[in-house]
């Protein structure tokens, strides 16, 4: 019998949930690392015991954990991320210049084929590789030259908040930043393009720009990796042409600002986006918390509510906080701001709390288990 391990993020630990597939009963563990922000915990898809995760503080920095049996016990493996050659300046809220500064990590991408590597995207936002299980770290400063001067930060900080690793194309990477786009590199790194053509952004006098854009989630289905869906700063956006381009589709949303985009396990058309009120008031619109189901791709959307609160519901749903597991009746997971984990096993049909009333979950990520 298959089960699933779902790794919750929060602003004061980790905690680890494990069920088997018919995801009725759950076991919960935690707080591990207590009192610390655990940004983004995840597994590698090649070895299901093999877990990293972001551990960081304002009094000790940022820590990279390390697992190898499936979270039972954990160490702390290299911590060490330096810019490459002089890192000059991006720019701040105010257009002003300011020094790239080493932040945290805000996301970690395993290797879809080897355990030992894994990808970094950080704050401010570059993105760093490790070959040695996360012993040691390469920045890949390409990428910073794409007109890394003229980034500046969302409302959260300049972070690297998505990485897409390509299924059969492993010199094929996509990275999104806020607030600065979406960039792909063909060539495993070495040189990287701005891929934003046909986003408008509020707020930059052209139109046409190649960066500047507050991108703040991506997704794709692996049997179509072309085909890449957006949650924007405003706008849910779609390309069927690996970035090259990008179409609205957010349609009939009663909102299309929001942080998390998920796709079907299984159905590549099959996608979900979490509506919030505005980008000043990140709250449920009306105060009920829906998810959005689109079963043709975009424009054609259903709001799932089965099971999640209809009033006075003022949490926020984070753009790592929404996963998917790959079990055949496709199940669902999401973390709130206000501590509560949502499961729903039936592709968003109906939805339960496993825990409730953890720290503001951070993010969410779930493991299919043989």
């Amino acid at each position: 019998m298959s089960g699933v391990r779902v790794l919750v993020g929060t602003k004061k630990g980790a905690f680890v949930l494990t069920s088997d597939e018919a995801r009725e009963r759950w076991d919960i563990e935690g707080p591990l690392f207590a009192g610390w922000e655990m940004y983004h915990l995840k597994g590698s898809p090649v070895d299901p015991d093999r877990l990293y995760a972001s551990q960081s503080g304002g009094w000790f920095g940022q820590l990279i954990q390390r697992s190898d049996d499936g979270g039972k016990s954990w160490e702390a493996v290299g911590n060490r991320f330096e810019y490459e050659g002089d890192p000059g300046t991006h720019q701040h809220y105010d257009g002003t210049p300011r020094p790239w500064e080493f932040t945290r990590v805000w996301h970690l991408e395993p290797s879809l084929t080897d355990p030992d590597t894994v990808y970094a995207g950080v704050e401010d936002a570059g993105l760093f590789r490790s070959g040695d299980g996360g012993q040691t770290w390469q920045e890949l400063s390409g990428l910073r030259q794409q007109q890394g001067s003229a980034w500046q930060p969302g409302a959260g900080g300049l972070c690297l908040h998505t990485i897409l690793l390509h299924p059969t194309d492993p010199a094929r990477i996509t990275v999104a930043i806020s607030a600065a786009g979406v960039f792909r590199t063909d060539d495993a790194g070495k040189t990287w393009r701005p891929v934003n053509r046909g986003l408008r952004s509020e707020g930059i006098p052209d139109t046409g720009a190649e960066v500047g854009h507050c991108v703040h989630n991506l997704t794709m289905h692996p049997s179509r990796p072309d085909t890449i869906f957006m949650q924007k700063h405003w706008d849910v956006m779609r390309s069927d042409d690996g970035a090259e381009s990008w179409t609205e589709i957010s349609g009939n949303l009663p909102t299309d600002f929001g942080f998390p985009i998920a796709v079907h396990a299984h159905e590549p058309d099959t996608i979900y986006v979490v509506p919030i009120t505005s980008d000043y008031l990140h709250v449920p619109v009306d105060g009920k918390l829906r998810v959005y189901r689109s079963r043709t791709g975009g424009n054609e959307w259903e709001p799932l509510t089965t099971g999640l609160p209809q009033e006075h519901c003022y949490v926020n749903v984070l753009r790592d906080a929404f996963a998917v597991d790959s079990l055949d009746e496709c199940g669902l997971y999401f973390g709130t701001t206000g501590g509560q984990v949502y499961a729903s096993a039936d592709s968003g049909d109906s939805w339960a709390p496993i825990v409730r009333d953890l720290p503001a979950v951070l993010s969410v990520e779930v493991q299919t288990l043989p």
